[in-house]
C-alpha cells in the first residue's frame, strides 16, 4: 500500500498553457516598468528578460524569478521593494497564460487520499509567486500535507537534493512512497534515484520521450485511474 503520494504538478494535476513571447505581453510589460521609472521599449524589455534569466539559470538548480524582475528594475536605476517585484512577477505570469485548468477529477482525486490516510505532498520545479497563487485560484493548496517548491530550494527535479529535502523533512519511508508526475526524466528517473515507486501520467505538456520505466503508466491524466491505484491495499 502506498501511503505517500508525492505529486508534480504542472502536466500531472492540471493542464497549462503559456505564451512568453506574444508582443502583447511586452507591450503591457513594458508600460506597467515606466509607470514606476523603468523606461523600457517592449523588444528592449523581452531582451533583458531572457538574457538576464539564460544569466542566472543553470541545469539543475534553481533561480528566484523575482530576481529577473528586481534586476530589469535596476538596469533602469529604479530600487525595486519586494511587494513591487512581487507584483511585477505576477502581472507577467498572468499576461503569459493562455489557460490553466485542473484535470477532470484531480481535486477529488487528493481529497480521496487524505481522507485515506495517506500524506499527500507536492514537489513541484516552479516559481512559488506563481504556483502558491495558481495552486490557490483552483482550489487546491489545502489538498497537500506539505508543498516543496523548487524556487525556495536552489534545486530542481531530478537532482536528488531536491527529493531528499521533502524525504528528509518529514521522515519518509520511500518503500510505501510514490512519486507521480508526467516527466520521465525530472518525475520517474529522479523519484527511481531515491528509491520510490513512480507513477508516469503521459499529458498533452508531458515532454517528447519513449514512456519511461515507471511502476504505473498512465497515457492521458485519468485522475479516476490514479486514486485506484493509489487507494488499492495490498492484496
Amino acid at each position: 500500500m502506498y501511503k505517500t503520494c508525492i505529486f508534480d504538478f504542472y502536466g500531472t494535476l492540471c493542464d497549462i498553457r503559456t505564451d512568453e513571447t506574444k508582443d502583447e505581453l511586452w507591450e503591457k510589460l513594458s508600460l506597467f516598468y515606466k509607470f514606476y521609472g523603468a523606461d523600457y521599449s517592449p523588444d528592449e524589455l523581452k531582451d533583458s528578460y531572457f538574457r538576464t534569466v539564460s544569466e542566472l539559470e543553470t541545469r539543475f538548480s534553481e533561480i528566484q524569478i523575482e530576481q529577473v524582475f528586481r534586476k530589469l528594475f535596476e538596469e533602469k536605476g529604479v530600487r525595486a521593494d519586494d511587494t513591487l517585484t512581487l507584483h511585477s512577477g505576477q502581472f507577467f505570469r498572468i499576461l503569459s497564460i493562455e489557460h490553466l485548468r485542473l484535470y477532470d477529477g484531480a481535486k477529488e482525486m487528493l481529497g480521496r487520499l487524505r481522507e485515506s490516510g495517506r500524506k499527500v505532498y507536492l514537489l513541484s520545479n516552479a516559481q512559488r509567486i506563481f504556483t502558491e497563487y495558481e495552486l490557490k485560484s483552483l482550489g487546491i493548496y489545502d489538498c497537500f500535507n506539505d508543498i516543496f517548491i523548487s524556487s525556495d530550494h536552489n534545486c530542481k527535479k531530478p537532482d536528488i537534493e531536491f527529493y531528499n529535502k521533502l524525504l528528509d523533512k518529514h521522515n519518509i519511508d520511500v518503500s510505501t512512497a510514490i512519486m507521480i508526475g508526467n516527466d520521465g526524466v525530472c518525475d520517474i528517473q529522479g523519484g527511481k534515484a531515491v528509491g520510490l515507486h513512480t507513477m508516469y501520467i503521459r499529458s498533452d505538456i508531458s515532454p517528447d520521450e519513449p514512456i519511461p520505466d515507471a511502476d504505473h503508466v498512465l497515457l492521458k491524466p485519468d485522475m479516476a485511474s490514479v486514486a485506484e491505484i493509489l487507494l488499492k491495499e495490498e492484496d
